[in-house]
């Protein structure tokens, strides 16, 4: 571990969680009150939307005038005309919060799967570590997996972490994982505005130019949860850019 990430422990220091949305009006209520109900002072909600059809960007700006009612700005919503995949969502989104002033970055899915419960956790971690990079690993020591995945879906989740990690030589074991917690430091050294990938690749692309920018990672045990609600977005194109982004990121900085 390296110090180059270390922020002074205190209360207050700002930390942004990035939700992107796109059709989660059944979920985002539930996640807001998980999230902006966590012990962490400065702790602000940014939902990134992408013009969901089922109307939950009205319903997250609702509640952002809820959480915000006390004059405190705890949640805000960014919306996007156009959905072009998770990765520019999350781009946008951590973008706005590092121009906020942000000091920590927490990327988390809206539909229930990471465990808001997690994130003070991943906190104290980075502050304590001085690492720039936290990781909600399905794939370490008492981490694990939603009952309710099929055979199929966990052999893929394990084959693409393996490939992925072979590929760029990497030892983080959930280096697909989208559940992350990023120091402002580490964000601006990776460039936000370089990353090439649209889509759930992202997270490999991201992890991969963190650890190459001389940044630190660590790996805490998570349960992944199984949605009750919604469809998954992923999609065969989106299995296939996972597949090939590895190969070219090893291509481009050999």
């Amino acid at each position: 571990m390296t110090g180059r990430d270390n922020h002074d422990r205190h209360p207050g220091v700002p930390v942004t969680v990035v939700m992107p949305t796109y059709n989660e009006a059944a979920n985002l209520p539930r996640m807001a009150e998980l999230v902006l109900g966590l012990p962490v002072d400065g702790l602000h909600l940014k939902v990134v939307d992408d013009s969901s059809p089922d109307g939950t960007g009205r319903i997250a700006e609702e509640l952002a005038e809820k959480y915000n009612e006390d004059g405190r700005r705890r949640m805000s919503v960014l919306h996007r005309t156009e959905k072009d995949g998770l990765g520019r969502a999350y781009v946008a989104g951590m973008s706005a919060a590092l121009e906020e002033g942000a000091a920590y970055v927490v990327q988390m899915d809206a539909d229930g799967s990471h465990p808001a419960e997690a994130v003070p956790r991943m906190l104290e971690t980075a502050v304590a570590s001085g690492v720039g990079l936290v990781v909600g690993s399905r794939y370490v020591e008492g981490g694990s997996l939603d009952e309710d995945w099929g055979m199929h879906r966990v052999l893929l989740s394990r084959f693409a972490n393996r490939y992925a990690r072979a590929v760029l030589g990497t030892k983080i074991r959930d280096i697909t994982a989208g559940f992350n917690l990023w120091s402002a430091t580490t964000l601006r050294d990776i460039d936000l505005a370089t990353l090439d990938s649209a889509g759930y690749s992202f997270q490999v692309e991201l992890k991969y130019k963190a650890v190459r920018a001389g940044h630190s990672a660590v790996e805490i045990p998570i349960r992944f949860e199984e949605r009750t609600e919604g469809v998954s977005k992923m999609t065969l194109k989106a299995q296939l850019e996972s597949a090939v982004v590895p190969i070219r990121l090893r291509l481009k900085h050999r």
